[in-house]
């Protein structure tokens, strides 16, 4: 057996594992640029892929060990990292917006910047959560902040703008936790350890346009078998990316229909239509036909416009305009006529849709290899990203003990990792238990949540925060935060061991082991001093709770306890004696003024109303005016009451 060297660390394999093939690139940074050693394509006998996903693992691994076996065997090096990308077929995106107010007028600071990008990531998520009829992973594999706004005014950045209210809406983009993890079990099934993971499209896009170039406003366009990704630069980066179903596959099947043939026979049709020339071929009944280049282009003239119109919508989409610039990679990028077609579909002059390739030798080179090839715009930009540092994924990083998923260019925060690994804004921050608002006796009392334990960020043995920039080789060591238990009373432990009297929430007569409920409105009959005790403890132990110390979203607020603003008094006549004089279920009643000066409310007219508390069929009802009230509602002088039980 002949012996191999080992890959050396600069040496970079890649693997486009796609619809109909699996493409194997070996190269090596030299001079700024790629130095491609060699490539390889194997073909899937069968289909082991549905629309750019693995479906059947074994056999994508094993054709992914023969593209490496023949590697290995011309290059006699031992291949043992890989990397690889993620088609754009599972890509979900979501908007999600996140807010902080701040306790007083200040500058914003990166820090709070930072949880407000991570707010609005986790809003985003929870968002396509909802989506979903069952909780799944979701790994954030990039984002862009659409909109960031103080005071409710538009801003392009915050830091050091002074405000009390900062706002941050985003739109992030996630895949699928199956639709990564597959790929991972695949490679390894294939005995190699994936180095590195970046989206199709985009590493399309770093072969085909230079980074130069992306100031200007360009479109990739990768037509595979199974999926069409594409890509958008301006302002010198990657600013969206998206994918259409429809691809070469659908050409294919079209002639395959026409013609009465198989599948491989429709494919060698489908390539052999640039030669202009008569096609022969075999249909499925062993009848062997010649037919005329024009009649096979006829056949795929429909599916060939939906595949432009495709294209022109979602570019549009992403782009909201047409771009300076398009270019057509891929196998499908050969297909004739589909050039024109698209220009024609973004109103775009055909000289301003090209194929990719010509912009190759910028990033790539070879000896004895054509690397013009159009198809090679994804497994060349595989190897290009990770070779020339392109994308912070082209380097190992660990997060707690294995290989962390890594997908964006530019730098990566620890925040930014976790977020890529499938943790959570709660993961990271915890949240505070949410607070129980109640009102007791007319006063209202808030009970505070347990704060949250906080999370342990640890790189390379060391405390970090959120915002720390990760290296190439660090060790992340990460314990999620545990949020805070809500805040919860019963009945009985509100008012306490000592209570005796009769008690009311929200109308009803219900046991003292009754769990408080946010809103609930209470009403003891005998007040005594017990009562009131309660009551004081319960403010001390809210002002003496101790905030949480890490920042969390703010709980939602209590919900509102409704008071129908009561009908106006009625003059009084000069005569009438002085004090309240109202209506109490149909009678006349006369309250005397109180030394306090404060009005009556509902809950002093009960011992009036002549009900029974101890025997009580049914709910209380509280009218006021023939609206229904609260305890805590005022009544004055005109109003009519009724306090009865239904």
């Amino acid at each position: 057996m002949a012996e191999y060297k080992a890959q050396e660390q600069d040496m970079i394999f890649a693997l486009d594992i796609g619809t109909r093939s699996i493409v194997g690139v070996v190269g090596r940074p030299v001079g700024g640029r790629l130095k491609v050693l060699d490539i390889e394509m194997a073909e899937h006998t069968s289909r082991a892929m549905m629309d750019g996903q693995i479906d059947n693992i074994q056999q994508v691994a094993a054709l992914a060990r023969t593209v490496t076996d023949r590697l290995e065997d011309r290059l006699g090096i031992r291949l043992e990292r890989v990397c690889v990308a993620a088609a754009g077929r599972a890509l979900r995106t979501q908007s999600g917006c996140f807010r902080i107010d701040l306790p007083q007028k200040q500058a914003i600071t990166a820090e709070q910047i930072s949880r407000l990008e991570a707010g609005a990531l986790s809003a985003a998520e929870e968002a396509l959560q909802v989506e979903e009829e069952t909780r799944r992973q979701f790994f954030m594999v990039g984002y862009t902040v659409a909109q960031y706004r103080l005071d409710n005014y538009p801003l392009a950045t915050l830091l050091d703008h002074n405000g009390q209210r900062a706002e941050a809406e985003v739109v992030a983009t996630f895949l699928p936790g199956e639709v990564v993890e597959s790929l991972y079990t695949a490679m390894r099934a294939a005995g190699l350890q994936v180095a590195s993971l970046t989206l199709e499209p985009i590493a399309a896009m770093n072969a085909a346009v230079p980074m130069e170039l992306r100031l200007l406003n360009l479109a990739l366009v990768d037509i595979g078998a199974g999926t069409t990704d594409i890509a958008v630069c301006r302002d010198g980066s990657v600013v969206g990316y998206t994918m259409a179903t429809i691809a070469g596959d659908e050409i294919t099947e079209a002639l395959m229909r026409a013609f009465l043939v198989d599948f491989q026979t429709a494919e060698e049709m489908k390539r052999a239509l640039h030669t202009g020339e008569d096609l022969t071929y075999m249909d499925i009944l062993g009848m062997e036909n010649t037919v005329p280049c024009q009649e096979v282009r006829t056949a795929i003239e429909e599916p060939l416009g939906r595949l432009a119109e495709a294209i022109a919508q979602r570019v549009t989409e992403v782009n909201t305009v047409a771009p300076s610039a398009l270019f057509l990679a891929g196998g499908g990028s050969k297909l004739d006529g589909l050039r024109e077609r698209v220009a024609r579909c973004l109103s775009m002059d055909e000289r301003r849709v090209a194929t990719a390739g010509s912009n190759y030798a910028k990033s790539a080179f070879a000896d004895g290899l054509d690397l013009g090839n159009p198809e090679y715009a994804t497994p060349l930009g595989i190897a290009v990203s990770a070779g020339l540092g392109l994308l912070n994924d082209s380097y190992v990083v660990t997060l707690n003990g294995e290989t962390a998923k890594l997908f964006r260019s530019g730098s990566l925060t620890l925040r930014d990792i976790l977020l890529m690994n499938g943790y959570t804004y709660a993961d990271m921050l915890g949240r505070t238990g949410k607070n129980l608002s109640i009102t007791l006796d007319g006063r209202r009392i808030h009970l505070r949540g347990e704060p949250a334990v906080p999370a342990i960020l640890m790189i390379n043995g060391e405390e970090a925060a959120l915002t720390a920039i990760v290296n190439a080789g660090d060790r992340i060591a990460f314990t999620p935060a545990r949020s805070g238990a809500d805040a919860f009373r019963t009945l009985g432990q509100l008012l306490g061991e000592e209570f005796t009297g009769r008690v009311l929430v929200n109308n009803q007569n219900v046991p003292l082991d009754t769990p408080l409920q946010q809103g609930d409105v209470i009403l003891t009959l005998d007040r005594g001093a017990a009562s009131e005790v309660r009551l004081e403890e319960a403010e001390d132990a809210e002002a003496a709770a101790p905030p949480s110390s890490l920042p969390a979203p703010p709980p939602p607020p209590p919900a509102p306890v409704e008071t129908p603003a009561p009908a106006p008094a009625p003059v009084k006549p000069a005569e009438a004696p002085r004090g309240v004089h109202l209506i109490l279920n149909g009678t006349p009643l006369t309250l005397p003024e109180k030394d306090s000066g404060q009005p009556y409310y509902l809950m002093d007219l009960l011992e009036r109303s002549g009900l029974d508390f101890d025997h009580l069929e049914g709910p209380v009802r509280l009218t006021v005016n023939g609206m229904e009230s609260g305890f805590s509602q005022a009544v004055r002088s005109g109003d009519v009451v009724t306090i009865r039980c239904d």
